[in-house]
């Protein structure tokens, strides 16, 4: 049988060490997300894989903010952010900066996730969407390549925190067996 882990059994790191330990070499950018608890939750979840910042584009909202705390619960204190009034800007500071532009969306040329390899030194920012709108096309046309999630339901959507977990597990995954 298996018995429960209690929280001082986690091997938690403080918030110096996790700043100093080394990172997914990615950056999420969210691209005008309305919801303050999706926000939380991205942030939640790049702390769970060491990403190395997210990047707030337009309407998104920035910490500090108690709706956005509720479901980051402090990982706006460990992950590294910044804001861009426009995506576009965001996109290309990450390109001048050596990094693999790829959109989460599902467009006519995508490519799936489970079929997306990632390269040893590669860099790669994932940029994420309007939570009704997806990725703005104009950024799409910025964008080195485009990945989607494969989905067998009649929906074909799934919320961006959700997205962001699945990406973002799957790609530090890839990364970590590189290592």
């Amino acid at each position: 049988m298996n018995r429960k882990l209690a929280n001082e059994e986690l091997g938690r790191i403080d918030l110096e060490s996790f700043k100093n330990s080394k990172k997914t070499p990615i950056v999420v950018v969210l691209d005008n997300i309305r919801s303050l608890n999706n926000i939380g939750s991205v942030f939640r979840t790049s702390d769970a894989m060491a990403i190395e910042a997210v990047y707030l584009c337009g309407i998104t909202a920035q910490p500090p903010h108690r709706e956005i705390n509720k479901t980051a619960l402090g990982a706006t204190e460990s992950v590294d952010w910044k804001y861009f009034e426009k995506t576009e800007a965001a996109v290309a500071s990450l390109k001048e900066q050596g990094y693999t532009i790829l959109s989460i969306e599902q467009t006519d040329g995508s490519v799936f996730l489970n079929d997306f390899e990632v390269k040893k030194g590669q860099k790669l920012a994932l940029v994420f969407g309007h939570e009704v709108y997806g990725v703005e096309q104009n950024v799409i046309n910025l964008s080195d390549a485009v990945v989607e999630i494969p989905q067998k339901g009649t929906k074909h959507s799934l919320n961006i925190s959700v997205s962001a977990g699945v990406v973002l597990w799957d790609l530090s995954a890839k990364f970590e067996k590189l290592s």
